[in-house]
């Protein structure tokens, strides 16, 4: 349950990080200077609120990031390549053709 809320807002945090860094104005304008009066009027013509904003988005994305890290660190039961490894294959007779699974 709080696994599945984590990831909800991980990802809604992941959404609104990359709009509002498109908003914010950059040497050569962003995505900001495409919505004209409108962006400087939400955010400001400072864009304090805006980088306050962003902050708050990337704080909140890192820590649910670190929270399900957290949760999800002792679920995994090896890597890959570990359970790759122990995989044993039939011998392969050098005689017979090779024919791919259908």
């Amino acid at each position: 349950m709080i696994s599945t809320l984590l990831y909800i807002v991980f990802v809604l945090s992941a959404i609104v990080l990359i709009v509002v860094i498109l908003l914010q104005e950059g040497r050569g304008g962003g995505f900001g200077q495409a919505l004209g009066e409108h962006g400087q009027q939400t955010f400001g013509v400072g864009a304090k609120g805006i980088n306050t904003f962003t902050m708050y988005a990337a704080a909140v994305f890192v820590g649910s990031a670190l929270m399900l890290h957290i949760l999800n660190r002792g679920s995994g039961e090896g890597s890959v390549l570990d359970a790759a490894g122990s995989v044993k294959s039939a011998p392969v007779d050098p005689t017979q053709p090779v024919v791919p699974p259908k």
